[in-house]
């Protein structure tokens, strides 16, 4: 009896000692993989954000070079000319500097490595300023500075409305296309993030004036907003680009 025991206790203790081992190994593995998984994650995240600012520094050279091949110095069509390469929501204009201030956020993706379920996309975002200035006798000069999200949260929000008002805006009658219809359609319960200032038809065009307000008004940008103006019955798609004033 007592070699039975002692056998039955070199055997558990066998069998202790062989599930410690094992349970060691995963346990090593699994901090292994959470290791290595968190590592390639922070290299392809940072990945993501070099390539959001190898872009963010492109667009600013690419819109200096067309500032300067424009042609022109009327203020609406120079801010169109920035909508046009940098698609920024807000884009101010001083007059007294001759300098655009363009503000916009930009993302990218990489694909999240997880162990467990729940990995995936991931988007990152960053946050820009892009200035335009232009001297007399000089050629036009870009400056980009990374900023916080709450700078470019405005400017996301009046995108996301701009884009609203656009389908609102291309499901009107043309009849319909008045100020009021429209400051109607865009702002039916009068939160005021809308303003629309005038509606003007010419030929087989209308155009509509708008301030675009942020949440309690801490960002506004004047958009003008265009599309066919067929018969009574007709509608059309729209188009909206920034302008520096309404």
């Amino acid at each position: 009896m007592r070699r039975a025991n002692r056998l039955m206790t070199t055997g558990c203790l066998a069998i202790l000692i062989a599930l410690i081992i094992v349970l060691g190994v995963v346990v090593s593995w699994l901090w292994y993989r959470h290791w290595h998984d968190g590592d390639v994650n922070r290299e392809r995240e940072e990945k993501a954000i070099a390539l959001i600012q190898k872009q963010a520094r492109a667009t600013a050279d690419d819109t200096a070079r067309a500032l300067g091949t424009s042609g022109t110095d009327d203020a609406d069509a120079l801010t169109g000319v920035i909508w046009q390469h940098s698609r920024a929501p807000v884009i101010a204009y001083d007059a007294s500097r001759r300098e655009f201030t363009a503000t916009a956020a930009r993302t990218a993706q990489y694909d999240n490595r997880l162990l467990l379920p729940g990995g995936g996309p991931v988007e990152v975002t960053r946050c820009f300023v892009f200035t335009y200035t232009y001297r007399p006798g000089q050629a036009w000069t870009s400056r980009i500075s990374e900023r916080d999200d709450d700078v470019c949260r405005p400017g996301t929000e009046i995108g996301h409305m701009v884009r609203l008002a656009l389908q609102r805006i291309s499901n009107m009658y043309a009849e319909d296309l008045t100020r009021a219809g429209v400051q109607d359609a865009l702002d039916p319960t009068g939160r005021r993030s809308f303003d629309v200032k005038n509606v003007v038809r010419e030929g087989d065009t209308m155009t509509v004036a708008v301030l675009v307000s942020s949440s309690e008004a801490a960002v506004d940008q004047c958009y003008r907003f265009t599309r066919p103006a067929p018969g009574a019955d007709g509608l059309g798609s729209a188009t909206a680009v920034p302008t520096s004033s309404c």
